[in-house]
């Protein structure tokens, strides 16, 4: 058990990677109103990965009215880059990636919070029994999912529950090393932080979140499940090059 004076010293960079999101970016307020009072938020961190639709006008006009970082770049590079972009920026103690959509509630940020000294990396995991999903995936994605994450755990040997789940913490340390080193832009750049931390020496830990599926997904079949798998591999392959 960690004392409440520790906790204390907590302070949360939270990190929304965001993308052509001017019809679910209303739910930065909802995220806004949780967080807004929280002694543990150090700042928000909303990375725009190159959109092209108003997300970038809505988003500061967001910013005026609330304490939130708005990282913008032109062109499109992927969840990965972008996730990259806010740890550079991060002056937390810890880092949390939360996605807009809001399918893991703000509320599990306080659950993390209780945690969240006891391990270098936590993930959110939707595999654990504890874990409640109000609303499942598609039978095509959820299966997807599963068979991404047994190609991660043969690949990288690394053998964690649940890959993908958009719900992450990193200690800065841990944060400011993995991901300065990263190389995967797009889906893949889960499977790579989770293989480096590992490699590194990082405790990971896991925590079963409440989770439900939310329309609007980026991801696309089967060119991102086709790309993902040679990512993996390139992953593998920079590892035996010695490039990490």
């Amino acid at each position: 058990m960690h004392s409440t004076k520790k906790n204390h010293k907590i302070k949360i960079s939270l990190i929304i990677p965001i993308f052509n999101e001017e019809k679910r970016i209303h739910n930065l307020k909802t995220l806004w109103a949780f967080v807004k009072n929280k002694s543990y938020i150090r700042e928000i961190i909303i990375v725009n990965d190159g959109s092209t639709d108003n997300t970038k006008k809505i988003l500061l006009d967001f910013q005026k009215t609330t304490k939130c970082v708005v990282v913008s770049y032109r062109k499109n590079k992927g969840k990965g880059w972008a996730i990259k972009k806010g740890v550079e920026v991060a002056r937390g103690t810890h880092v949390v990636f939360i996605d807009v959509d809001l399918s893991t509630p703000p509320k599990m940020i306080g659950e993390l919070k209780k945690i969240i000294l006891t391990k270098d990396v936590i993930i959110g995991t939707r595999k654990n029994s504890k874990a409640i999903l109000a609303k499942r995936q598609p039978k095509l994605r959820e299966s997807m999912g599963k068979f991404f994450t047994v190609l991660s755990q043969t690949i990288l040997s690394v053998h964690v529950s649940d890959f993908t789940c958009g719900f992450k913490c990193f200690s800065i340390k841990a944060a400011k090393h993995i991901f300065k080193k990263q190389q995967i832009k797009r889906w893949a750049f889960d499977s790579e932080s989770l293989f480096l931390a590992h490699k590194y020496g990082y405790s990971i830990g896991e925590i079963p979140v409440e989770w439900k599926d939310a329309k609007g997904t980026k991801v696309r079949f089967p060119q991102d499940a086709i790309s993902s798998f040679f990512d993996l591999l390139k992953i593998r392959i920079t590892d035996l090059l010695g490039k990490y």
